[in-house]
């Protein structure tokens, strides 16, 4: 390797082409290290990865079994995925844009700029939204992130996260190119025809110009995009059978090919367009929006509308709104009116377009300065802004506010900065202990005498517990078994439990068995484990002090279980201001071998009167102390709004999904809906429901 190191990889590059030099882009694609084999059907695949790994084995190159797939039809290469749909961007490098943080030096937007140059081809008008960006990478230029920088930053990952799927291009196909050139930029699309008779992109083009190629006329602007697009991608169109349809809005190139007295720079373009076979076509710039919108920048606003079709609309509407007649009949007649002016047809106010009445042409005015990737879905007051640089209408404000908290993308993609909704309403306390119960299971912890889970139980009056040992596959059988062991036969039968909704606490058994006992059982909300939080917090109490005391292998917990809840019930509760134990049985329990201190033995009558001004005591306790957690949970939270039965809310338990859902109605398949869920069970660690589908009978519960 001449010159060191530094060649290494160019020189590993050259000895795998070297190696797979006779079928290099025949069925082999190779950049470093990564080789990609592609194949018509699996016969010949797997001939090709035959010829592949022997080739390897030859050479003594051996492939990482753990990084090789084979026989898929989508795979991930070099930051794209490759189907025989098309390209499309890796997901995982979107997330990773999205998330990127706004930077604060140049280097920073130096690392954004170049990762997004990568999925150039991807973005629509790609160099005119980076503009600002490129300026602040210029040597020499102070740095000072403005509006347009923080505009940029955001249009280029919202671009990345709508990027579209490009199709394979096929060269015996024919191809379609637009172009359009604006004053400072070039703009182009490459499409072809797919299966489904639908023009698809093969790719995007966007190239700023240099300081000389601004200082073109318009016809040589228009040219220059063509040659540079034929330039980008020489390698597709050049000798192709079928003749390249070039569309242009200038209508001056079509006899461009005929034209014989050439010269400088038009001679030099004609002698590289020569060497393709193409067909010149003339569009108007209204109906080549798709390049048009590559290379131009609205200069009274973002890009949306167009604002023209919504001008004419406007004027139209003049004609409907009879308020406004008399002023328009005055304006026309040159009569002065203040704040009112006539200007080509539109009413203006205090030199703004004044917006009829018209809900449907505010709406549209509304998402072109909202919706369009050049806004970038901006909050309230900067839609509001937008706007108000060119129109007006009566209660403006309240129409974009209105629009854009309703706006379904900004719903799904922001974060509210809102309180969470909700305040607290604490659970009627029980009027003696043991009463009312919560319990709860906690799973997943390492065997120890058989036992790989501990349930939970506890008073919400005294907060005494109960820790019992069990197995996550408990059914509800041997829940109910556990209970009459170990919590029944020491309090008896309480009136009401709460638990979380596992299928060990709300199958038919258990429910049956609570209505033969009298027994209200309470479910906590879906998604809500604030609902049951005394056990929910009781649990990590429990989890902190095994930790504490468990030996390294983590499997003598069981036999430490008993001493966490003396320990736990012999502690001053925060809620109470006293012991569980002393709060449930009025006195304190031995904690160690020795004396003492003598209590006095009251008559019975005294004892009575002492236990009862110590529940009421305990009531008392507990009840301010539900006041306190109140207080301070309702800082944090706003008041619910008002949501009905059969309202529809976006993602009410503030999840994100995992993973994009299933399309809601498959090809040839009917829509089914849930009216309501019957029962649960827990099966190989998965929770499975049993549904029952609206308009459906009993007998398709599934």
């Amino acid at each position: 390797m001449p010159f060191g190191l530094t060649n290494a990889p160019a020189t590993f590059q050259h000895f795998m082409n070297d190696i797979f030099r006779d079928i290099l882009d025949v069925y082999v694609i190779i950049y470093l290290d990564d080789i990609l084999v592609f194949s018509k059907n699996e016969a010949d695949h797997e001939k090709h990865v035959r010829e592949v790994l022997s080739r390897l084995q030859k050479h003594n190159l051996y492939c990482n079994l753990a990084k090789c797939f084979f026989s898929v039809k989508e795979i991930d290469y070099l930051g794209l995925i490759v189907s025989p749909e098309g390209i499309r961007v890796d997901p995982a490098k979107v997330v990773k844009a999205i998330d990127w943080s706004v930077p604060s030096k140049v280097v920073q937007v130096q690392e954004f700029v170049g990762f997004c140059n990568f999925y150039w081809t991807f973005i629509k008008d790609y160099s005119r939204i980076a503009a600002p960006l490129f300026n602040l990478t210029r040597k020499n230029h102070p740095w000072e992130w403005t509006n347009e920088c923080a505009q940029a930053f955001e249009q280029l990952k919202e671009a990345l996260r709508s990027a579209p799927v490009l199709i394979i291009p096929d060269i015996s196909k024919q191809f379609f190119l637009e172009c359009d050139a604006s004053d400072f930029a070039t703009g182009a699309i490459l499409s072809q025809f797919s299966e489904d008779d639908r023009l698809h992109p093969v790719a995007f083009l966007s190239k700023a110009m240099t300081p000389a190629e601004r200082n073109y006329d318009i016809y040589h602007k228009e040219l220059l995009a063509i040659v540079k697009a034929l330039k980008e991608w020489r390698h597709l169109p050049e000798g192709t059978a079928l003749p390249v349809q070039i569309i242009t809005d200038h209508k001056n190139l079509e006899p461009f090919k005929a034209s014989k007295d050439l010269r400088g720079r038009l001679a030099r373009w004609a002698g590289f367009l020569s060497e393709f076979n193409f067909q010149l076509k003339y569009r108007p710039g209204k109906t080549n929006g798709k390049a048009d919108i590559l290379s131009r920048k609205d200069e009274q606003g973002p890009l949306g509308g167009p604002d023209e079709v919504l001008d004419d609309r406007i004027c139209d509407a003049y004609l409907q709104d009879e308020r406004l007649s008399h002023i328009i009949e005055a304006l026309q007649k040159n009569d002065k009116v203040k704040n009112w002016s006539w200007n080509d047809g539109l009413l203006m106010f205090k030199n703004k377009i004044y917006v009829p009445n018209d809900d449907s042409i505010r709406k549209d005015i509304l998402a072109s300065r909202h919706d369009n990737m050049a806004a970038g879905h901006p909050g309230q007051l900067r839609t509001l802004e937008l706007v108000n640089q060119k129109y007006y209408w009566k209660s403006l404000k309240k129409s974009v506010t209105s629009y854009v908290s309703h706006c379904e993308s900004c719903i799904r993609n922001k974060h509210s900065n809102q309180l969470p909704p909700g305040l607290l309403n604490p659970i009627e306390l029980p009027s003696r202990p043991w009463d009312h119960i919560n319990y709860d299971l906690i799973t997943g912890l390492p065997e120890s005498e058989g036992f790989d889970a501990i349930l939970t139980v506890v008073d919400r009056m005294s907060r005494m517990v109960h820790f019992i040992p069990t197995t996550s596959r408990a059914s509800a059988v041997d829940v109910a078994n556990l209970f009459v062991t170990y919590v029944w036969k020491l309090h008896g039968l309480p009136s009401k439990t709460i638990s979380d909704q596992g299928p060990q606490f709300n199958s038919a058994f258990l429910r049956q068995l609570y209505k033969r006992l009298d027994i209200k059982p309470s479910l906590s909300t879906v998604f809500r484990p604030q609902t049951d939080g005394l056990a929910e917090q009781l649990n990590q109490v429990v989890e902190i002090y095994l930790r504490h005391y468990v030996a390294y292998k983590q499997d003598d917990w069981v036999g430490i279980l008993p001493m966490a809840e003396f320990a736990y019930n012999n502690s001053v509760n925060a809620s109470t201001n006293q012991t569980p134990f002393y709060a449930c049985y009025g006195f304190h329990p031995r904690f160690s071998v020795g004396q003492q201190a003598d209590e006095s033995v009251p008559h019975a009558d005294e004892r009575a009167d002492q236990l009862r001004l110590r529940m009421e005591e305990l009531q008392s306790s507990v009840t301010l102390a539900n006041e306190k957690i109140k207080h301070y949970y309702d800082l944090k939270h706003r008041s619910p709004e008002d949501i009905k039965v059969g309202n529809k809310k976006e993602d009410p338990f503030g999840r994100d999904p995992p993973q994009p859902p299933a399309e809601v109605t498959p090809d040839g398949e009917e829509e089914y809906e849930v009216e309501k869920i019957l029962d649960s069970r827990k099966q190989r660690n998965q929770v499975q429901y049993l549904v029952h589908w609206k308009g459906y009978g009993p007998e398709s519960d599934t």
